[in-house]
C-alpha cells in the first residue's frame, strides 16, 4: 500500500470519526440501556451502531482492505485478514462511557505486515481527534461532534510529538480501573514524579503529545484496544514493545485477537 493511500485514507476517516463521535454522543443524551457479551463485559446500542456506521464507511473507502471489528468479533465474525486488515474500536471504554465520564474514544486502526501504519483515536466529550495524517507523523484536531461536517480538503490539524519531563522522574499515565499488582510492581523500579490516570486509548495520545513519558500495561488487552494509539504514539516518536522488549505484534486471529501485556514510551532514547 502507498503512503499517499494512506495519507488520503486518514484525512477521509476524519468526518467519519465526527459521525461516530455524534451518533455515540446522541444515544449517550438519548439514554441507553446496558447489555452483557459473553464474557460480561458491557456493551451499549452505541457501541454496536458506531461499529456499523464504521464498518460502512470502511467498507466504501478501501473495500478489499478486511475489517475486523470488537463487536463483530464478539459476535463470532473473524474476517480472514492477511497481511493487511483494519481494527476497529467503536467505544473504547464503554465502562467510562456508562458512567458518564468523559474518557472514552473511537478508534480505527489499519496494520500492514502486524504492526499499526495508520490511526485516528476520537474523543467526542473531549472534542479532541489524535490521528496519522501521513506516514510517521501525527497530530491533533479540534472537533465539535456536534459541529457542521468536516470536509477533508478543509482539515486543519496541529502536529504533535514526543516530549521527555524537565524533571527527573517519570511521567507515567495508567489505567484508571486496570491497574494491575504486576504493573504496579514494574513501577516500583522507577523514580516516578507525575502519575497521570485516564481511560481508554487515551494514554497512548498523553505520550504521543508529550504530556507523559511511560505506560505499563502488563494485563491482557485485545489488539482493537491498542492498534490505532499505538499508530499514533509511534508516528508522535514514542514506542510500544512487549515485556520482553520484542515488537508488539498484530494479526493473533488464532489467540482471538488477544494481546500480552506492554510497556508504551514516549520520547525513546
Amino acid at each position: 500500500m502507498s503512503e499517499q493511500f494512506e495519507s488520503t485514507l486518514a484525512l477521509a476517516l476524519v468526518p467519519v470519526m465526527q459521525d461516530a463521535g455524534r451518533l455515540i454522543m446522541t444515544i449517550r443524551d438519548e439514554g441507553f440501556e446496558v447489555d452483557s457479551k459473553s464474557d460480561e463485559s458491557p456493551v451499549t446500542k452505541a457501541d454496536r451502531e458506531a461499529e456499523a456506521l464504521i464498518f460502512e464507511a470502511l467498507g466504501r473507502l478501501a473495500p478489499d482492505i478486511p475489517i475486523v471489528g470488537e463487536e463483530a468479533v464478539s459476535a463470532g465474525h473473524r474476517p480472514d485478514i492477511g497481511n493487511r486488515f483494519f481494527m476497529v474500536d467503536p467505544l473504547d471504554g464503554t465502562k467510562e462511557f456508562i458512567a458518564g465520564r468523559a474518557e472514552f474514544t473511537v478508534n480505527i486502526g489499519l496494520i500492514e505486515d502486524g504492526r499499526p501504519v495508520l490511526g485516528l483515536v476520537y474523543a467526542p466529550v473531549l472534542k479532541m481527534l489524535y490521528f496519522t495524517p501521513a506516514r510517521g507523523r501525527a497530530a491533533r484536531l479540534h472537533i465539535d461532534p456536534y459541529g457542521a461536517r468536516l470536509k477533508t480538503d478543509e482539515i486543519e490539524y496541529e502536529p504533535i510529538g514526543c516530549i521527555k519531563g524537565n524533571g527527573p522522574g517519570l511521567r507515567v499515565v495508567a489505567s484508571r480501573s486496570h491497574l494491575s499488582v504486576e504493573t504496579k510492581a514494574y513501577l516500583e523500579e522507577f523514580e516516578v514524579s507525575e502519575f497521570l490516570s485516564a481511560g481508554s486509548s487515551l494514554k497512548f495520545c498523553l505520550l504521543a503529545e508529550g504530556k507523559a513519558d511511560l505506560y505499563p500495561r502488563l494485563s491482557p488487552t485485545m489488539e482493537w484496544d491498542t492498534a490505532a494509539g499505538q499508530a499514533v504514539l509511534e508516528a508522535a516518536g514514542g514506542q510500544v514493545v512487549c515485556e520482553d522488549g520484542t515488537p508488539f505484534r498484530y494479526g493473533k486471529k488464532d489467540a482471538g485477537f488477544l494481546n500480552g501485556g506492554f510497556i508504551a514510551r514516549g520520547a525513546v532514547d
